[in-house]
């Protein structure tokens, strides 16, 4: 008796498509065989997301494909008459855009549906087994995982899905090892995301108790320690990267460079054909003469202390070192040095710095033993008007516009590898860690974003931050301007903050060169309250922050919480109307200080309340 088949296609909305060919069987059965089916491909989609987080090389991918391979000549032909247009344009998705939502309707797949005949048996392994299989995941991480229950104990991968409640299609269960083992590492880095907060942490005054009486602090940091709107000056003047109102946005919105997308202007492909746009810009980043900011020097204070393991830093610029921290890694590379591309000589930054101020290519020493002429950067002519010709761009010469050794900052651009220092530093600092301090940072690069699913879960965290981050569960967030929120931290602790360094001479630069560098101000009279002495006595100070409900959240001023912020009211049946309790010393967790007390509190409670009605 022949069998019903069905052809699984996925449109650019991920629908499942199928078609019927014959219909020897029963209606019944052929509905079972079509979620059969649907079922395959939503899993065979879901690991194919994965592959963006979870390394597979091509012959994993191809493996997993396979599955889908039907007899296409009846498929086709049956596909052709009955099924919509299917061509999926896989250029069209972004997973940046994917929220986690997605992702977990992805593997709910993977979870849901379990055929007992053909699947894995139920119930194979006891509660008991399950949580101590999870706490050494946590704990110990992946590696450590597969090493223990895969190499040394032999338990197959099959059995080892079902503890995580992984049930695979039947047609999934017989890949090679490869594939089975890239199955099981999706799973655990699915289980790995899902921390589970600390609950005895929730308050501020949880947190200056941690960083008190912590010795090996681990702080992630990013472009957010660069930027505060509060107090004017105070900022390092540096703008962040994907922000509505950062440097991607910028490139975007003037279009004064000939980028087909901003972030081509740090494509490494792109630099090699045309150095020269990324020197036209490369000045207004460039760290030089920039004063570190309170969060730069409050990780020297820490550092200073004894408590500092490491700072891994996402920034380029540098002012974790000129704020004098040693124990800093630029995970994705700085301005401190930079290599020839031809020769791969390495040179002090500085050596190239000139060039960068006056937007001049930089030339390899060695590969250019004979001075040249200065490489300007070649102007790209506006748009003519249809039927008009431009002779500067016409008239191109085919010889090549730049010589051979143009010199580039060690800069980690798109399509460059990490150092392996990143990978060495991570495998040392996963087992010393005892405090982890996210700060300025969303968290959305990886591998830099994969590091807290490296760490024992039962390390506490703590997000200090301007916006929430919705793929990590930290412990205490601390929701504000950075530079607000270390500045309170250090009040609480009793820590003064040490000097910002006087800036360095440059090399001689451009006079035409416009940058932005704030004003120095007066730091001989400090106060001794843990303010920085940025801030002027003339500007009032920041409103204390405010607790949302009884929750490990608290907002400082300009903490920008949107829908997250709103759900989570909703989840504390904290009516809109309701403000959160604010508390004076920051660490009150039940009563608060009326909002009449003071001129000041009202003035506060106003802001709070305008810049609430901006983000609700």
């Amino acid at each position: 008796m022949s069998t019903g088949k069905v052809s699984i296609t996925l449109d650019s909305e991920h629908t499942v498509h199928e078609s019927e060919h014959t219909d020897a069987l029963g209606p019944q059965n052929q509905q079972r065989i079509i979620a059969s089916n649907e079922i395959l491909a939503r899993q065979v989609q879901a690991f194919l997301e994965a592959s963006e987080d979870v390394d597979a090389d091509i012959e994993t991918i191809e493996d997993i494909l396979e599955v889908l391979n039907f007899d296409e000549s009846e498929d086709n032909a049956t596909a052709d008459a009955d099924a919509p247009d299917t061509h999926h344009d896989h250029e069209e998705d972004s997973h940046d855009e994917e929220s986690h939502d997605g992702h977990d309707m992805s593997m709910s797949f993977l979870r849901s549906h379990h055929d007992t005949s053909s699947s894995q048996e139920n119930d194979v392994w006891s509660k008991q087994e399950v949580k101590q299989m999870t706490h050494l995941l946590k704990e110990r991480g992946s590696s450590t995982f597969i090493e223990e229950y895969v190499k040394t104990r032999n338990i197959p991968i099959l059995k080892l899905l079902d503890a995580f409640k992984i049930h695979l299609c039947p047609e999934l269960q017989n890949r090679k090892p490869k594939t089975m083992l890239y199955f099981l590492r999706v799973a655990l880095a699915h289980v790995l995301r899902k921390r589970d907060k600390l609950p005895q942490y929730n308050t501020i005054q949880d947190a200056v108790d941690l960083i008190r009486k912590s010795q090996r602090i681990l702080i992630l940091t990013g472009a957010g320690i660069n930027i505060n709107e509060a107090f004017a000056g105070v900022s390092c003047g540096i703008p962040d990267f994907r922000s509505r109102d950062g440097l991607y946005s910028s490139l975007k919105t003037k279009g004064e460079y000939d980028l087909d997308d901003p972030q081509q202007m740090f494509d490494i492909n792109y630099f090699r054909e045309n150095p020269s746009v990324f020197y036209s810009f490369a000045s207004q980043i460039y760290p030089s003469n920039f004063v570190p900011s309170p969060c730069h020097r409050f990780i020297k204070l820490i550092e200073d202390k004894g408590k500092l393991l490491r700072n891994h830093t996402q920034n380029i610029d540098t002012l974790e070192t000129l704020a004098g921290v040693k124990k800093v890694l630029q995970c994705h590379g700085s301005f401190a040095t930079a290599s020839c591309l031809l020769c791969r000589q390495r040179v002090p930054g500085t050596e190239i710095e000139a060039d960068i101020l006056n937007h001049k290519v930089p030339l390899c020493k060695s590969c250019n033993p004979t001075p040249t002429a200065p490489i300007k950067p070649k102007k790209t002519s506006k748009k003519k008007a249809k039927g008009q010709w431009d002779s500067d761009v016409e008239d191109e010469s085919d010889a090549p516009e730049y010589p051979a050794g143009i010199m580039k900052p060690d800069i980690t651009f798109f399509g460059e590898k990490l150092t392996d220092d990143f990978d060495h530093s991570l495998a040392e600092d996963r087992w010393n860690v005892d405090l982890l301090l996210v700060i300025g940072t969303s968290l959305k690069v990886s591998p830099v974003a994969e590091i807290l699913s490296h760490l024992p879960h039962s390390i506490p965290q703590i997000l200090i931050n301007k916006t929430p981050i919705r793929h990590i569960n930290p412990d205490i967030v601390l929701l504000g301007n950075a530079d607000n929120v270390v500045l309170h931290l250090c009040k609480e602790l009793g820590w003064e903050l040490p000097l910002p360094p006087e800036p360095v001479q440059t090399a001689t630069p451009n006079p035409s060169v416009t940058r932005s560098q704030p004003p120095r101000r007066n730091t001989k009279k400090r106060p001794t309250s843990g303010d920085d002495s940025d801030a002027t006595s003339s500007q009032t100070p920041p409103p204390p922050p405010e607790r949302v409900g009884d929750s490990h959240v608290w907002l400082f001023e300009g903490a920008e919480g949107g829908r997250w912020l709103h759900d989570l009211k909703r989840r504390l049946g904290i009516a809109k109307s309701t403000t959160s309790s604010a508390a004076p010393s920051g660490y009150n967790t039940r009563q608060s200080t009326p909002a009449t007390s003071s001129p000041a509190g009202k003035n506060g409670d106003a802001r709070r309340e305008a810049k609430k009605a901006r983000i609700a």
